[in-house]
């Protein structure tokens, strides 16, 4: 199964299953978003991934120290913290500088 995308996979009525991007582009607005977060993770999972863009929003302005300033102003761990930047500064998907350039409007 494609978690991501639209896989072949029907499902037993014959339909094609429904990616995950697919699912957040019918939401209209910020709290449909959040139902169906609440229904699709754990309060944990959630937590997580809200955390995860916190450290990206502060690593992406800069200003907020090192990693361990970081650390010790949210409690995110440091090798979470670590692996945010990765994909900040490295990695090809660039979402999180996506997602800044257009709810923040800045560009880097």
């Amino acid at each position: 199964m494609k978690i991501l995308g639209k896989g072949s996979e029907e499902s037993n009525r014959g339909k094609p299953l429904i990616g995950l991007p697919d699912a957040f582009l019918c939401l209209r607005h910020g709290a449909e978003v959040e139902r169906f977060l609440r229904d699709v993770g754990t309060p944990q999972e959630i937590r997580a991934l809200t955390e995860r863009l916190h450290v990206a929003q502060l690593l992406w302005e800069g200003g907020h120290g090192s990693y361990r300033d970081i650390h010790e102003a949210t409690g995110v761990s440091l090798a979470t913290i670590t692996r945010v930047a990765r994909f900040l500064k490295i990695e090809p998907n660039k979402g999180y500088e996506l997602v800044f350039e257009r709810v923040l409007g800045e560009t880097k």
